[in-house]
């Protein structure tokens, strides 16, 4: 066993001193190693700092040499000084950029057509590549021999893409180079399969070969097309300190002096350099981490205090939010390095954390732009005033973004005993220090009765287990009450630099936070305003961020809403929509989405809008069968939009009796249906009593009238202080018409005959001749005068003939009609005589606390007289006008001018809830 343990030691040494040898040879291609010109002297901008001074010329003639325990490197060459400041751009080019020999290429020609005197290009290794030379690692530790054909997988991803892109001595130079690479890593990792261990170095310099051959490969497609073009091994360059097993700290005076000798050994224009990678001041290579290329390009920007550094990547800039969660999450112009640091640190993809820290130190910009969108302009990350200069949309809100952090837990230490006792937090947080977990937000009751602060979900038990253990004799004592675990949390970040001199941006949070009913469990504030941190259910999220970000981005008239029934009147209102939408959201700040259209049968829901030209043809072929709840719920529970609303536009009493929950749960409810308003009593006042406390609005212009405002005048009336006496008018757009072309020598049955062939009446006549729709016209109007009626309570004059009521259809009826014209005929007449006409009405007289539906005559100069074709008329007699009513006289009737009443309501709505009159 010793003697296994000491070969496998000694084959460990053994091979990372062959590496360490091999990097020597590679870390730069033969062409690169070769005398210069000295360079023209070049000016500088006076507003950068000299990088430094000009070197002393030397020339020797000497070559590398390399050993397992001494390295000596003397060149004989010309030295050149470091070119610094507005001269240099420098990009850098995450994986997917360079994930294939044509996205390569692509590269290139960014490069080549950037017109920036010089350039400095950090690049990743291929995608996907930096995982594969993990499992290497993962397998050979573990001893799965199968890490031999994973190598030569690597290793045939390169080669091919080398044969894509490069042929004669480029080709077969750096072909050459993957060999002894490949080689030496087989070595390698041979040792860690006979070790079964490979230690932090070995692994760092194992994954660190991705970004080497890519640098090489990019280096040498920008030379194919004539460019000027070195490629740099950072781990020669980039001085970096351990501090922690997942972060390091630049030594930016070394890495500057290592970066002039490495200019004044290889001087380009072009600089290809690699990511990621780079070394310990022992020379030991290490890494920058995860995602530590943008890391790597901040530091060399700094180092050549570069006028910009451009990221590429594949998306079109920084999001408000995640846009896999917001779906209308937008692209933010500009962002202050606060910002950036802030969304990046609570779990945004923006950048690498640490990437802002030296680039802040020179003001800096860092452009995030999609390779594959280059007419995006991408997201610029500067100093605040800088960005809203260059910024020609500046965004009103002063929340910039919203991030998210998942599978965290809540730890709440509580106590009466640790108020006023000194040393309380400390003895808490050393505890949670010793166990070695990220505590990620802390929040303190100003009592000092608890402390309470988010740590990731797996490192939980062992926080709880160490608090356990510290306060033991306070916990057994009483001097603390609990150590109590809250799991499964999520933490949402609300980021803005404006935000700490806007007032009422956290009132606007919780506000949307409530409306949504997401509870909050902890809440964290920093003195700078910059971030407002809440602990929610990890369930409630995604909700709660949709909540926020909808309040803070959308205009506060965008309205989610469902239509139900999507008949002659429903469909009249989804036509309308489509035709006035992009009106109403460009002119006036009033987005209204149709997030579902439900039927009897079938329903049509989607998460973004549903597309009005095409409803119709998308309710036939993407229709569910109906459910009332599922639709409801999908409206309402969508908390991307700041408010909800459903349109009834049904008569069914179903659906009446859900308005009070729907009210209940925040929504907003507009119906010309009239089933709510004139059933039950005690229903109808619990609907208005609730429609009163709460901050949901009811609206029903078009129960009474259609689209004639009636209801809103009543209420004018009422609010300004009139009294009403008494309410008459004809409602019923068909009766309207029936009497009103019932003269002459024509039946009654050919009149209702000729409506019907029109469309005037309901498919049964019966349900018009009734006159119950009038009566429930009457109690609405009565109950809004402050009448307390039942619909019984209303005598009611039906034009339907007794025996007629029971048949059995709509047709048998019409056949049997006009045995019954002769009684109609008969009155008509006796009113021509006295020279009045029919009319149908619908009276309330609140001075005698009553109502009624019947017959009556008027004079043929009375207003109700002078009719035509199927209008309403209604008189209100109040103490105002009690010598002359006041007079409302239009259509009442046709799915028209019933679709533009509830029309008019959302809009009222959207007036209600901030929209420019």
């Amino acid at each position: 066993m010793a003697f296994s343990a000491s070969i496998s030691s000694r084959v460990l040494q053994s091979s990372a001193a062959l590496a360490h040898h091999n990097r020597t040879k590679i870390s730069r291609p033969p062409s690169q190693c070769r005398s210069f010109s000295p360079l023209p002297p070049v000016s500088f901008p006076s507003k950068r700092i000299a990088f430094g001074q000009q070197r002393k010329r030397e020339s020797s003639n000497s070559h590398i040499l390399a050993s397992v325990t001494d390295i000596s490197v003397e060149k004989s060459m010309e030295e050149f000084q470091l070119p610094e400041g507005d001269l240099w751009s420098v990009h850098k080019f995450g994986g997917t950029c360079v994930g294939s020999s044509e996205r390569i290429k692509n590269v290139a020609e960014i490069i080549i057509k950037d017109d920036t005197e010089r350039k400095l290009v950090v690049v990743s290794a291929m995608s996907k590549v930096t995982d594969m030379m993990y499992d290497l690692i993962f397998k050979a530790q573990s001893r799965d021999d199968s890490y031999v054909s994973a190598v030569d997988a690597v290793f045939e991803k390169h080669r091919s893409t080398a044969h894509d892109l490069l042929d004669g001595d480029e080709l077969a130079g750096f072909l050459s180079r993957l060999h002894d690479d490949i080689h030496n890593l087989k070595a390698m990792l041979r040792a860690i399969n006979i070790a079964g261990h490979a230690t932090e170095s070995f692994s760092d310099f194992v994954v660190g070969h991705g970004e080497l051959w890519t640098a090489q490969l990019l280096a040498a497609v920008v030379r194919k097309n004539g460019m000027d073009c070195q490629w740099m091994d950072t781990r020669d360059v980039l001085i970096v300190n351990p501090t922690s097993s997942n972060q390091v700290d630049p030594d930016f005076l070394e890495s500057e002096k290592k970066l002039k000798k490495w200019y004044s050994q290889n001087p380009s224009k072009t600089v290809i350099a690699t990511g990621f990678i780079a070394s310990t001041p022992d020379n030991i290579p290490t890494t920058l981490k995860r995602d530590g290329s943008d890391f790597s390009a901040a530091i060399m920007s700094a180092l050549l205090r570069a006028r910009q550094v451009t990221i590429w990547t594949d998306v079109d800039g920084v999001y408000s939010a995640d846009p896999r969660k917001v779906s209308e999450a937008v692209i933010l112009r500009t962002l202050s390095y606060q910002e950036a640091w802030e969304m990046s640190y609570f779990g945004a993809n923006v950048l690498h954390p640490r990437t802002i820290i030296p680039v802040m130190r020179y003001d800096i910009p860092i452009v995030i732009r999609n390779i594959f969108n280059l007419s995006a302009p991408g997201t610029m990350i500067c100093r605040p005033f800088v960005c809203e200069n260059e910024d020609d949309q500046i965004v009103d809100t002063p929340v910039k973004g919203f991030a998210t952090i998942d599978n965290l837990a809540l730890v709440n230490v509580e106590g009466t005993g640790m108020a006023g006792v000194p040393g309380t937090a400390n003895a808490i947080f050393g505890a949670v220090k010793d166990v070695g977990a990220n505590v990620i937000m802390i929040s303190q009751a100003s009592s000092e009765h608890s402390v309470c602060f988010a740590v990731p979900e797996k490192e939980v038990k062992a926080v709880a287990e160490a608090l356990q253990s510290r306060f033991r004799e306070a916990l057994n004592a009483g001097r603390l009450s609990q150590v109590a675990i809250i799991p499964n949390c999520s933490i949402l970040a609300t980021v803005g630099q404006k935000m700490a001199s806007t007032p009422g941006v956290s009132a606007t949070l919780f506000n949307a936070l409530a409306k949504a009913n997401i509870n909050v469990r902890a809440i964290a504030q920093g003195c700078s305003e910059y971030n407002i941190t809440v602990v929610v259910k990890r369930e409630d999220c995604i909700r709660a961020l949709r909540a926020v970000h909808s309040r803070f981005y959308l205009s506060r008239t965008t309205i989610a809403m469902g239509i139900i029934g999507p008949g002659l009147i429903g469909g009249t209102l989804l036509d309308q929509l489509r035709d006035q939408a992009a009106v109403l959201k460009e002119e006036f700040n009033i987005d209204l989405r149709v997030m579902g259209i439900t039927g009897s049968r079938n329903m049509l829901l989607s998460d973004s809008g549903i597309d009005l030209l095409r409803w119709r043809e998308l309710l036939k072929e993407k229709g569910e069968v109906a459910d009332l709840n599922k639709f409801t719920q999908h409206v309402h529970g969508n908390h991307f939009f700041p408010n909800t609303a459903l349109v009834d536009c049904t008569a069914d009493s179903h659906v009446a009796s859900c308005y009070r929950d729907w009210l209940c749960k925040g929504i907003h409810v507009i119906t010309p249906n009239k089933k709510a308003n004139s059933g039950p009593l005690d229903q109808y006042l619990k609907l208005r009593a609730l429609q009163r406390k709460s901050y949901t609005h009811y609206f029903y212009e078009a129960t009474v009238g259609a689209g004639l405002p009636i209801i809103s005048t009543l209420r004018g009336l009422l609010e300004t202080g009139d009294k009403i006496l008494r309410i008459e008018g004809i409602f019923s757009g068909t009766l309207s018409y029936l009497f009103n072309n019932f003269i002459g020598t024509r039946s009654f049955s050919e009149v209702v005959a000729e409506a019907k062939e029109a469309g005037y009446t309901e498919p049964d006549p019966r349900d018009d001749l009734s006159g119950t729709d009038v009566a429930r016209k009457v109690i609405i109007l009565a109950r809004e005068s402050g009448l307390k009626l039942e619909l019984s309570d209303l005598p009611v004059h039906s034009l339907v003939p007794e025996p007629l009521r029971a048949c059995a259809s709509a047709e048998e009826f019409m056949k049997q009609l006009p045995q019954f014209d002769q009684e109609l005929s008969k009155e008509r007449q006796e009113a021509e005589d006295a020279g009045e006409v029919l009319r149908y009405v619908g009276v309330v007289d609140a001075v005698n606390r009553k109502g009624m539906v019947q017959l009556r005559r008027y004079k043929k100069d009375h207003p109700f007289a002078q009719l035509s074709g199927s209008d309403n008329i209604i008189a209100f007699t109040t103490t105002r006008y009690k010598e002359q009513p006041l007079i409302v006289r239009g259509p009442g009737a046709g799915a028209q001018v019933t679709a533009g009443g509830i029309f008019s309501d959302i809009l009222r709505l959207a007036s209600y809830l901030g929209a420019p009159s």
